[in-house]
């Protein structure tokens, strides 16, 4: 880790005040976010222009404009100041608790799935504070601040554990109205239609079809989707056929939104994974949260 030289770090409160200032382009504007006097505000600017050894502003009439260094040093104070802040927050949550949990989950999944039932994850665990961002790669856990991430693939991520949570089950579905509107009976008759595509699942119709037993060499052709909720929104509002994990369209299938449009279904060779870090392996709350996260799998495996 490289040594911070303190010559290099200006006060905070220069900081700020040259922040807001380059943003309003107005030193008494800034002074009245900063609840400060304007001749503080400039006191603390010339501060700062003094350490940095350059002009950070043109003097114009009643404004101020940036120079070409204050211009720069304004987009890196900015970005500096908003993770401050961020990481400022984070701390207090963490202190406000006994215990802080930060997940990274695949968009569908988490919003879909994991979210709806926490509640139960919550009743056992009240004291907890579960914080989720929405990551669909893998990631170095090392330059983050997750805990652990729910990830879709082979069981290998560099330097942390994978903890197997469930295969994917994934069936043909439309909405009713596309399927009377095309007479969708078979899936010869699917073979016929628009196919929605996952984009991070190319082959996975073609792989549909060779299961079928129902030759398609246009089963990788139709409209490509990121999430697999944009495709069940697109299923839903008559654009096509779609292959879906029958676990994350559950509300549709209930509210008669999506059909069923085969008995064929398609287990993925790739499962689900709960990942952490090695070194985050017996944390209390990252424990209670795999024990409690495979159990619920389970159930979602058997529904």
């Amino acid at each position: 880790m490289t040594t911070l030289r303190r010559s290099f770090l200006p006060q905070v409160a220069d900081l700020l005040a040259f922040e807001a200032a380059a943003r309003h382009q107005n030193v008494s504007r800034a002074a009245e976010e900063l609840h400060l006097t304007q001749s503080a505000v400039s006191r603390q600017i010339r501060q700062l222009e003094a350490q940095l050894g350059t002009a950070l502003f043109h003097r114009v009439r009643q404004r101020v404009v940036l120079t070409d260094a204050g211009r720069v040093y304004a987009a890196d104070v900015s970005a500096v100041l908003q993770q401050l802040s961020a990481s400022t927050q984070k701390a207090m949550a963490f202190a406000s608790s006994d215990g802080l949990l930060n997940l990274a989950v695949l968009p569908t999944l988490g919003t879909r799935w994991l979210i709806p039932r926490l509640g139960r994850f919550m009743a056992q665990h009240p004291e907890a504070l579960v914080n989720f961002s929405a990551r669909t790669e893998p990631f170095d856990f090392a330059g983050t601040p997750f805990d652990a991430a729910i990830h879709f693939g082979a069981p290998h991520w560099a330097g942390a554990v994978c903890e197997y949570l469930m295969h994917e089950d994934t069936v043909a579905v439309c909405s009713p109205v596309y399927r009377r509107r095309h007479h969708i009976h078979s899936a010869e008759d699917i073979a016929r239609v628009v196919l929605l595509q996952q984009s991070t699942r190319p082959t996975q119709w073609a792989e549909w079809f060779e299961l079928a037993g129902v030759p398609n060499p246009l089963a990788m052709r139709g409209p490509r989707h990121d999430h697999f909720a944009m495709i069940a929104q697109a299923a839903a509002s008559h654009l096509g056929a779609a292959l879906l994990p029958r676990f994350l369209i559950e509300q549709e299938l209930a509210a008669g939104q999506l059909v069923v449009l085969s008995d064929t279904v398609l287990t993925s060779t790739d499962a689900y994974h709960l990942v952490y870090p090695e070194a985050r392996a017996q944390t209390p709350l990252v424990k209670a949260f795999r024990d409690w996260v495979v159990v619920e799998c389970r159930g979602a495996v058997g529904d």
